[in-house]
């Protein structure tokens, strides 16, 4: 790469002299369009079709949280063995091109889908080709083509993805009127036609690492090798950082799925929109810039941030009601979430063996994904099970998500301070 190609964004990126040869021009525009196409997908399920079903088939607290855990279980268990698979074959772009792909078709069939049940299931099948393509498949190609002098860098750019994906779908869901089902089909079509077509730019872009080779083990041997007690002795600490990243996730799963109904429903706030895009942006620079921290000053003096800001922005929103708290609180919250994802990203990728990057790419998401998922939703539901009941406009009565939430994803990041402070540090 030549020097004269160097501006500000390239220079922070690393495109300039001396910058690991697997770090270029083709890689930053593969994992940007990748890495935010993505999320957008994952935020839309994540945060959009608790509302879909809540607006469109008067969910319960139990359907979202049953949802979500249904979800949860189908990503660990695809990110796993599709993880391992890639590692077995020696190949992530096929695995992320046609996951892609195939994504896209699914998103799009739920512009037919007229129940709780039938949204519940395609959204595990839509899980399955989301999980191959992004959880198992992208995640351990950033791994495969990032190393230790530029760890922080990229997850601070990748952990940016989540927020500017929220404001994206947040922006372009102002235009739509949710109480429609017309809307949601277009919807779904917009978002599932994207992904498909970014599916398809991947065939042309993505490079895979040229020092990923197929693997000679087994299958099965390769699909359990981050189970085995062996692995464990060999890597404690890397196995403690995902243990506390998934008391992290758990935090976040107790009132993410209930959030944007808090905002609308609860709060009354039908501008919700433009009252969380500043926090947002917020939230995305200071992510952007903490990515940094990471590099120089390492995993333990890195992560008291998050769970600082975390803590702050849980009190403000159970605290009080006030549009001016609710926005700060929502960007400390934000920034916590988003610089928390982050720096146990990079220390994930750090800790992981050479070559082994699919493989982990199954605990990982476990870690991630499938406790959080399964945990963070049934506390949530649990405290939202006397929630205040609302009668709608057709006779049909539907929950209102209170506080509670925040008070009890509080009481879980306390946990995890307490983890910190004590036992959470390298040997």
């Amino acid at each position: 790469m030549k020097c004269a190609e160097t501006g500000l964004w390239s220079y922070y990126l690393g495109i300039n002299k001396g910058e690991n040869m697997k770090i270029n021009r083709k890689f930053w525009i593969a994992m940007l369009i990748f890495g935010l196409m993505g999320q957008i997908a994952w935020v839309v399920e994540n945060m959009y079709f608790n509302v879909f079903i809540y607006k469109m088939f008067n969910a319960t607290a139990a359907d979202i949280s049953n949802m979500v855990m249904a979800s949860a279980v189908v990503a660990a268990a695809t990110t796993l063995v599709m993880g391992t698979l890639s590692d077995k074959l020696g190949e992530r772009k096929a695995f992320m091109s046609w996951g892609y792909i195939i994504w896209g078709i699914t998103i799009i069939s739920f512009a037919y889908i007229r129940s709780v049940t039938l949204t519940i299931v395609m959204d595990c099948v839509m899980t399955f080709f989301g999980s191959t393509a992004n959880d198992a498949a992208y995640n351990a190609w950033l791994t495969d083509r990032g190393d230790s002098s530029n760890r922080g860098k990229i997850e601070g750019i990748n952990s940016m993805m989540p927020l500017i994906s929220i404001l994206i779908v947040f922006g372009g869901f102002m235009s739509f009127n949710l109480d429609e089902m017309s809307a949601w089909k277009t919807i779904y079509y917009i978002i599932g036609i994207t992904t498909t077509i970014i599916g398809i730019s991947g065939l042309f872009i993505i490079e895979d690492d040229p020092d990923l080779k197929p693997s000679k083990e087994s299958f099965v041997e390769t699909l359990i090798y981050s189970f085995k007690a062996d692995t464990y002795k060999q890597n404690r600490y890397l196995y403690a950082i995902l243990l506390a990243f998934s008391i992290f996730g758990t935090s976040i799963q107790v009132f993410m799925p209930y959030l944007i109904i808090y905002y609308e429903k609860t709060l009354m706030l039908s501008n919700y929109v433009l009252i969380m895009a500043p926090a947002i942006i917020v939230a995305a620079i200071v992510t952007a810039v903490y990515g940094k921290v990471y590099d120089k000053k390492g995993f333990d003096f890195a992560v008291k941030t998050p769970i600082i800001l975390l803590i702050a922005g849980y009190m403000m929103l159970y605290a009080s009601k006030n549009i001016v708290i609710v926005f700060i609180g929502s960007m400390l919250m934000l920034s916590g979430f988003l610089c928390g994802m982050s720096v146990f990203g990079a220390k994930i990728r750090d800790l992981i063996p050479e070559n082994r990057s699919g493989q982990f790419q199954g605990v990982r998401i476990i870690s991630q994904v499938f406790i959080p998922g399964v945990i963070g939703p049934a506390i949530g539901a649990a405290v939202l099970k006397n929630a205040e009941v609302i009668v709608n406009s057709d006779g049909t009565t539907s929950f209102l998500p209170n506080a509670n939430i925040f008070s009890s994803a509080l009481a879980v990041i306390i946990v995890l301070a307490i983890i910190k402070r004590k036992k959470l540090s390298e040997e």
